[in-house]
């Protein structure tokens, strides 16, 4: 932040000390400045020019604490010091106390009401402390002053977005982002903001503009996934992969692949996040899930049995155990997956069906049509088809029951 060097009062009892004080701060020797101007003040403490520079090289050498001290004592000998009302307000500023700042940059504004650095320093404060219409006008007020300021656009900008006006905030921002370039991250936020109002073609449009970031890159990818568009997602999840190749970039993008109807592009990714991850436990449920879906079921168990491993008490993965174990007909495995997920009473009438239909295939008959009565009287409807498969084998299984 600029602040305002030397205050100088020319007279007969500054000493040398003072003397050097002042080439000190010329020549940008701020530790000696602080010594000249501390030896200075031994002799006159009451001088405020040797307190104010004292705390401008305290400033300078990121001293905040000190420099605050010595702009204070300064005010209290010469009240309404421009300069020192002006520094101080930034030092407070930034240390992160605006609510202080805020009398001393009132102060400074009313002493110099035409200069630009009070105005735009009174609006930061008036942000900082949530005062958003005050601090809209202290900004237009400071751009009156100095149009081409990137430093009051953006603040002006960020100040209306505070007040969900994100049309009228955004060609602040894209000025600000003009005007110098280290502002234009700054967008960014305003895609934030664009998001929280349910405006994703808005955000989108921006987060386009940095094909180099990531975050940003991965931003667009999931706009465009929620509103279904997969095949635009996938392009920009890539991107996202190409720049930051992380374990959650390459899970989203084989997501991505999968809702696209590419499942085949999609394990690759998972298994190379596997190499680098292989106790994740999220990358394995999703790797089992992929294998499922390509009918490669003992393949998948063995991903599935893995998850358990590493979560143990996972009711999620225990029930895919157990669908995959059905599948790949290993009966015995499956029963011993439903029996952990009953003495975790995380039973549901899905997997009591599943212990039906296993029992049923190992002709276990009277356990299997307890368990068909079982599930009929846990799902109560709700799914019809397996609702109708379980009162029509519960009747055969009591017929055959019934003639022996």
């Amino acid at each position: 932040m600029p602040f305002l060097a030397v205050v100088i009062v020319l007279a007969a009892f500054q000493t040398d000390f003072y003397n050097e004080g002042l080439k000190a701060l010329d020549t940008k020797q701020y530790q000696s400045a602080a010594d000249d101007f501390t030896k200075a003040l031994q002799s006159d403490p009451k001088d405020f020019t040797a307190h104010f520079n004292l705390a401008f090289a305290y400033t300078m050498l990121n001293r905040d604490p000190d420099a605050i001290t010595e702009y204070n004592k300064a005010l209290e000998i010469k009240p309404n010091l421009y300069e020192a009302d002006l520094n101080l307000g930034i030092v407070l500023l930034r240390v992160k106390q605006p609510a202080d700042a805020l009398p001393h940059l009132v102060s400074a504004v009313s002493q110099k009401p035409k200069e630009f650095r009070p105005n735009f320093f009174l609006a930061e404060a008036l942000r900082a402390n949530g005062m958003f219409p005050k601090a809209e006008e202290a900004y237009k007020t400071a751009l009156a002053i100095q149009p081409n300021s990137a430093g009051a656009e953006l603040g002006l900008g960020e100040t209306l977005e505070q007040m969900d006006r994100l049309d009228e905030a955004a060609p602040h921002i894209k000025k600000a982002a003009g005007i110098d370039s280290h502002y234009r991250d700054s967008m960014l936020e305003l895609a934030s903001f664009y998001e929280k109002q349910k405006r994703p073609n808005d955000a989108i449009e921006i987060y386009q503009q940095f094909p180099d970031n990531p975050g940003a890159q991965e931003r667009v990818g999931s706009l465009l996934f929620d509103a279904g568009r997969f095949a635009d997602a996938v392009e920009h999840y890539q991107a996202a992969v190409k720049n930051s190749p992380t374990t959650a970039n390459r899970i989203v993008l084989a997501q991505a692949y999968v809702r696209n109807k590419q499942p085949e592009l999609a394990l690759p990714l998972i298994q190379e996040a596997l190499a680098s991850e292989p106790n994740n436990y999220d990358v394995r449920m999703l790797c089992g899930r992929l294998i499922r879906d390509q009918r490669k079921f003992p393949e998948a168990a063995e991903q599935f049995m893995a998850a358990t491993k590493l979560k143990p008490d996972s009711a999620e993965a225990w029930s895919e155990l157990s669908g995959v174990l059905v599948l790949a007909e290993n009966y015995p495995a499956a029963l011993a997956a439903l029996d952990r997920l009953a003495a975790m009473h995380a039973e549901k009438p899905g997997h009591v069906f599943l212990r039906a239909i296993v029992l049923d295939k190992i002709h276990a008959l009277k356990p299997a049509l307890e368990s068909y009565r079982r599930f009929l009287a846990m799902d109560e409807g709700k799914d019809p088809n397996e609702d109708f498969q379980a009162r029509q084998r519960a009747r055969i299984i009591e017929s055959e029951l019934n003639k022996r």
